[in-house]
C-alpha cells in the first residue's frame, strides 16, 4: 500500500473543539494526512490548522478551498499563514467546486470553472515565489504576498474530466480526485500523470489524493439506503453527472437522471444500479475494506482519504460508528 493514510477531517458529527483527542489518536492508529472539505459545513483552513497544530507530525491539506468563493489573495494569504504555522505539513488543494455551493449559496457566477481554476493556479504559484502579481483574467493588479516564508505549501487540483485532470497533472503538485470505483481512479490517474510527462515533468512525482467514501457497520437495509440516497443526490447534479457519463455510466445512470429531472426523488433513488453501490463504496469487514482501498492504491492513488457516511439520526451513535471505524481502519 502507499505510505500516506489519511482521513476526511473534522470527523462529523463531532463539534470541532472536541476532536483534539481524536488527531492525536487517529495519528497514533497510523494516520498520515488529514484532509478538509468544504461545502456547507467547516470552511477548509481552520479545521487543517488545527490538525496541525493537535498533532506532531500529520500533514493536512484542504480538499478544497473554492476558486470562486474566494478571491485569490486571500486564498494566498489564508494558505500562507498555515503554511506558516506548520512549515512542510500542510498542502493547498483548490478546485471550482459546483454551481449550487458557488452561485445559489455564494452569489458568485460560476463560469469557466477551468479557466478559473488555471489563472488561480498561476497567481498562486507567482505569489508563494514572492512576485507582484498582476493577472487581468482575475482582476487582480499589483499585489505581492506581505509575509515570506521558507517552504511554499504544494498546491492540488482537484480535478474530475480530462481538461481539469491534464492542469493538475502539467502544473499543479498533485491532484484530488473523488467519487469513482478503483478502475475508475485507473483512468483519471492515467491522464493527469499522462499530462505530466507530456509537461517534461517526472509522472511519478505527482501526488494523488482520493476521497473514499466507507459506509460503516450497520444493517444492510440502512446500508444500502444510505448508498443510493448518497448516489442520487450526487451523479444527478450537473457537474458529477457529466463525470460518470464520461467515465462511461450514461446509460446504466439514465433511469435515475430521468427520475431525478422529474423531480421524483424516491423513484430516483429506487433507480440507482446495485452494482454501483459496490464500486463506490468499501463496506464490510475490515479485511474487505482495506482490500478496496488497496484497490485504489493499485489503481495510482497515493493518499487514501477515508470518509466515512452517516449511519444512524442520532448524532452520538453516528459519531461512535464513525471514531470505531476510523480506529478499525487505521495502519498500525
Amino acid at each position: 500500500m502507499t505510505d500516506r493514510w489519511g482521513f476526511t477531517f473534522p470527523l462529523d458529527p463531532l463539534p470541532l473543539a472536541a476532536q483534539r483527542e481524536l488527531v492525536r489518536e487517529a495519528e497514533g492508529w497510523g494516520y498520515t494526512d488529514a484532509w478538509t472539505a468544504e461545502a456547507d459545513g467547516a470552511d477548509a483552513f481552520v479545521p487543517a490548522a488545527l490538525a496541525l497544530a493537535w498533532s506532531e507530525r500529520m500533514r493536512a491539506g484542504t480538499a478544497i478551498a473554492n476558486v470562486f468563493a474566494r478571491g485569490p489573495a486571500l486564498t494566498a494569504m489564508s494558505a500562507a499563514t498555515v503554511a506558516e504555522a506548520a512549515p512542510g505539513r500542510f498542502c493547498l488543494g483548490i478546485g471550482a467546486s459546483s454551481p449550487a455551493i458557488v452561485e445559489r449559496w455564494n452569489g458568485v457566477p460560476w463560469r469557466q470553472p477551468l479557466a478559473r481554476t488555471r489563472e488561480v493556479l498561476s497567481f498562486l504559484r507567482a505569489a508563494f515565489a514572492g512576485e507582484k502579481v498582476t493577472n487581468e483574467a482575475l482582476g487582480v493588479r499589483g499585489y505581492r504576498l506581505g509575509r515570506r516564508f521558507a517552504e511554499p505549501p504544494p498546491v492540488f487540483v482537484a480535478a474530475l474530466r480530462r481538461k481539469m485532470l491534464e492542469l493538475a497533472g502539467s502544473a499543479a503538485d498533485g491532484v484530488i480526485i473523488n467519487w469513482l470505483s478503483p478502475e475508475d481512479a485507473s483512468k483519471a490517474v492515467g491522464v493527469a500523470r499522462g499530462a505530466a510527462q507530456a509537461a517534461g515533468r517526472d509522472p511519478d512525482a505527482l501526488e494523488v489524493v482520493c476521497r473514499i467514501f466507507v459506509l460503516p457497520p450497520a444493517d444492510d437495509t440502512v446500508v444500502r439506503f444510505v448508498a443510493r440516497r448518497a448516489i442520487a443526490g450526487y451523479l444527478t447534479t450537473p457537474v458529477y453527472g457529466a463525470f460518470h457519463r464520461w467515465l462511461g455510466r450514461g446509460e446504466a445512470l439514465r433511469t435515475m437522471q430521468e427520475a431525478w429531472d422529474a423531480g421524483d426523488r424516491q423513484a430516483a433513488t429506487e433507480a440507482v444500479p446495485e452494482q454501483l453501490i459496490e464500486e463506490l463504496f468499501v463496506t464490510g469487514s475490515r479485511r474487505e475494506c482495506l482490500d478496496k482501498i488497496d484497490a485504489y492504491c493499485r489503481n495510482g492513488v497515493t493518499v487514501p482519504v477515508l470518509s466515512f457516511l452517516p449511519m444512524s439520526l442520532d448524532a452520538t451513535e453516528q459519531a461512535e460508528r464513525a471514531v470505531a471505524m476510523l480506529r478499525e481502519l487505521g495502519r498500525r
